[in-house]
């Protein structure tokens, strides 16, 4: 380890010792409070919850853990008001004393519904919920509500908002800000997932029912995270109710899901479980279709299990494990076979250590695999591939005063890559990789004055596959010149160790890849601006501008030939990139009536040496214009509907052109390549879609409540292409449409007891 990363270390634990250890003098004169927010109903840990003393400037939000801190409030009698959107909110009288440190848990009430109401939650003192910058949380509501392909998703949910693209109506992938897949950083109970999707990309593998919340970071996102060029995505699974027994059944066609959660003397317990229904489905088209899979499963299980060891201590155990099946004769003589998933488990202790620092100990293993089994004419090829990543990371956050919060950890682990392959069972390719990283942060969020604050923080990282030692520094700042006006700017500089191989029609091959001696990290900057507006209760206004570079990207080369016997740095290309845009959010937050607009305009482009003449061009997920309409209106106290509209520009393609003749002077048979255009100089036709759904909500006899959807996808039928296919033995080549789905109703029945 260098001197560096050891010193890095030494700093980290100091800081660690002196908040545990420091008795402020300050703090002494002044008195704190703090505790957990939840929802009275079930017991769930409320994330950012709004917490205020009225009638003063004084206030927080509760962190991932549901835990708030608000420190160095002068004595004397205070009105605290509890608030989260959704939520009733709740105020509590108190009189603090001098060094007094007040424990309040707070359990706040869910909103009962009235037509005939407009139910505002966009006031000033829950403005301070308002998004930071680049950041989106997408609630689980959503995700259920908007109408989905076959069930409801999370990365489908978060396709909509403005910024992240989709490549077709066939991948759950996630292009965010002009990045690919690999640019994002996923991370389910603070452990990384590393191929989150199911049937082929189709959908994420993040049951619904198992979620507590998705928090998206779109770009300049702040210090405590890293690895990745481009975004954050962090889900929490739910703890489960720790008020009574509940659960959920839910009937569909592409799958069902049940999940059981409740109390128990010393906590709470969740467990959800998701398996696919589309059997049925396929033995009857089997019957009218060819090359439909023989079979085909997957499965999805999510647990989670809390001990509360006292009131300043809690532990959880979170654990996910998913696989695909499938079982695809393609010809008489060809079949193929697949499984893939992931398995993640993890387990956090989070600390109240005083009235100023809270402490978070997370341990974590994370393992991806696939397996292709291919049959050709009866000679098997067969191959392997493993991720497997263990870790531990340590977080602390300190408040010394109230205006002043500062954060920092270390994160240490060992990631290990496998690939094997063999063809005739005789093994021809064998390659193992390991490598060790720590990475270590520090960031310090100060409220200047009651309109500035600033978030300042730096990021160091250590790979031992090529000996890297890399910062980045990251700085964002808020100006509020008006409680109705959030003017934000952010500076970030970002490095990646990784890069995946992957299909963008299928994601069951990818494959991972890491850097080594001759093949340094990738690495970019990220530039953002944006204004939140809030003009009258319940609308707001978001509009932000980015621009990123992204430098020393690296996959591998599709000219080397055969790759036996080179080394590690010639199987690899290195490029560049940037993209830059506009986004534009109108939402309308409460009422009957509610929903959201959101407008893209963006470019994005690649450069790789000694490829397409050295000249920049589009990805096939680069898109000038993107819009998403997402409107829902409660019809009755039953009947509710949400409907979903999406128009983007075409994707870029590579034109196939025809064939030539080509002589070969060292041999006697002519060969014939095919010519193409300009490297996606091309345009599919315009993207578009409407989606609608139905839902009513009514009782299960005496067991609990219900909810039936009826969705219709793609409700005019419009065949987006998804590509052409090209008859190359026609001169000029002649093509042909390959489209995306036609209309298609869907039904879901889901029981809540």
């Amino acid at each position: 380890m260098t001197q560096i990363m050891k010193t890095i270390l030494r700093l980290y634990f100091v800081t660690l010792f002196m908040a545990i250890s420091t008795v402020d003098i300050y703090s002494q004169t002044r008195a704190s409070i703090n505790g957990y927010i939840t929802d009275s109903a079930t017991g769930e840990t409320l994330i950012s919850a709004n917490i205020i003393l009225k009638g003063t400037q004084i206030g927080g939000r509760t962190n991932t853990s549901g835990f708030y801190n608000i420190v160095g409030i002068q004595p004397g009698s205070y009105t605290i008001q509890f608030s989260y959107i959704g939520f009733d909110p709740i105020e509590r009288e108190v009189i603090l004393e001098s060094g007094q440190n007040l424990r309040i848990d707070i359990a706040l009430v869910e909103q009962s519904l009235s037509l005939e109401s407009v139910i505002v939650d966009a006031e000033a003192e829950q403005r301070e919920e308002a998004r930071s910058i680049g950041t989106a949380q997408v609630s689980t509501a959503l995700i259920k509500q908007v109408p989905a392909i076959l069930q409801a998703d999370v990365f489908r949910s978060v396709q909509l908002l403005p910024g992240v693209k989709a490549a077709s109506d066939f991948s759950s992938g996630l292009y965010i800000r002009g990045g690919g897949p690999d640019q994002t950083l996923i991370l389910l109970d603070r452990t990384t997932v590393y191929n989150p999707t199911h049937f082929f990309g189709f959908f994420s593998t993040f049951n619904p029912d198992a979620i507590k919340d998705v928090r998206l970071y779109k770009g300049g996102f702040p210090a405590e995270y890293g690895g990745r060029l481009g975004s954050v995505i962090d889900i929490y699974n739910k703890d489960g109710n720790r008020v009574k027994q509940s659960g959920v059944l839910s009937l569909g066609m592409l799958s069902s899901r049940a999940m059981i959660e409740g109390p128990y003397s010393k906590g709470s317990y969740m467990l959800a479980i998701r398996r696919s229904t589309i059997e049925p489905v396929l033995a009857v088209l089997r019957n009218s279709f060819d090359n439909l899979p023989d079979s085909f499963y997957f499965i999805d299980i999510n647990g989670k299990l809390n001990f509360d060891m006292d009131q300043n201590n809690r532990v959880n155990l979170a654990f996910y494990g998913g696989e695909d099946n499938v079982d695809f004769p393609f010809a008489d003589d060809l079949r193929f076979k697949l499984r893939y998933g992931n398995r993640t488990i993890s387990s956090t202790w989070t600390s109240i250590r005083n009235e100023q620092l809270f402490t978070t100990l997370t341990a974590t293993y994370s393992n991806y695999f696939n397996v292709p089994r291919f049959s050709i004419a009866g000679t098997p090829f067969e191959q392997n591939n493993n991720v497997n990543d263990v870790s531990m990371k340590s977080d602390l956050e300190w408040m010394p005063t109230n205006n002043h919060t500062i954060k920092a950890g270390i994160w240490a682990g060992n990631l290990t890559l496998t690939l094997s392959s063999s063809f005739d069972n005789v093994e021809s390719l064998s390659s193992r990789i390991q490598t060790q990283y720590l990475t270590a942060y520090a960031q310090d969020n100060v409220q200047l004055t009651q309109s500035w604050s600033i978030n300042a923080g730096i990021r160091a990282n250590y790979f031992t596959k090529g000996d890297y030692v890399r910062f980045e520094p990251r700085l964002s700042t808020e100006f509020i010149p008006d409680p109705s006006i959030r003017l934000q700017a952010s500076y970030g500089r970002y490095y990646q160790f990784l890069t995946l191989i992957t299909n963008e029609a299928f994601s069951g091959f990818d494959t991972w890849l890491t850097t080594d001696k001759g093949v340094p990290p990738s690495w970019g900057d990220q530039f953002v601006v944006g204004a939140k507006i809030y003009p009258i209760p319940g609308y707001n206004i978001e509009f932000e501008v980015y621009y990123r570079d992204m430098n020393n990207l690296f996959e591998l080369d599709p000219r080397v030939p055969d790759a036996s016997g080179l080394d590690y740095a010639d199987l690899f290309r290195f490029g560049r990139g940037f993209a830059y845009g506009t986004e534009l959010v109108l939402e309308k937050s409460s009422g009957r009536f509610n929903g959201f607009i959101g407008y893209t305009w963006s470019i994005t482009r690649r450069e790789f040496d000694g490829f397409n003449n050295n000249n920049f061009y589009p990805p096939k997920y680069d898109r000038t214009h993107d819009i998403n309409f997402v409107l829902n209106y409660r019809l009755s106290q039953k009947w509710r509907t949400t409907a979903v509209f999406n128009y983007a520009t075409g994707q870029a393609y590579t034109r196939v052109l025809g064939r030539t003749q080509v002589s070969d002077p060292f041999g006697s048979n002519p060969y014939e390549p095919v010519i193409v255009g300009k490297v996606n100089a091309s345009r599919l036709p315009e993207y578009h879609r409407l989606d609608i759904g139905f839902t009513k909500e009514g009782k299960f006899f005496n067991i609990g409540t219900s909810e039936f959807q009826i969705q219709i996808i793609n409700v005019y039928s419009r065949r987006n292409i998804w590509f052409y296919q090209f008859d190359v033995e026609d001169n000029p080549a002649t093509r042909s449409e390959v489209a995306l789905l036609p209309i298609l109703p869907t039904l879901s029945y889901t029981i809540f007891f």
